[in-house]
């Protein structure tokens, strides 16, 4: 097991997750533990891709992140991981019906042809 404190963490956080890639690290707050960083291959979950699409979805759910993050955390491309959400019935767009018409009207501006 390492252990780090705070500052060694938000100087060099690189140190940190190499070392949770091989072992538990203890993140140490004036001399207390604080948090753990377990890296996800140390869990030993057999269906690691499931477990990052579920956690990616769960943040977007929650408004944590956008959906291009949450493309990246799942290792998918964003197509696919519009697709999932869609597939889900999870709204990509957290504004009222007349914010989505709004966005809509604007984009078709956009893609008009200009005379």
């Amino acid at each position: 097991m390492h252990a780090v404190n705070v500052r060694q963490l938000k100087s060099n956080p690189s140190v940190a997750l190499r070392a949770a890639k091989n072992g538990p690290v203890i993140v140490m707050n004036r001399d207390t533990p604080d948090a753990l960083l377990i890296g996800m291959e140390q869990l030993g979950i057999a269906d690691l891709p499931h477990v990052r699409s579920a956690l990616a979805v769960s943040l977007f759910r929650g408004g944590d992140i956008s959906v291009a993050t949450a493309a990246k955390i799942a290792q998918v491309s964003l197509a696919d991981m519009l697709s999932l959400l869609s597939g889900m019935g999870i709204p990509l767009y957290g504004g009222s019906a007349d914010d989505v018409a709004e966005e809509m009207e604007t984009g078709a501006q956009w893609l008009a042809p200009q005379n």
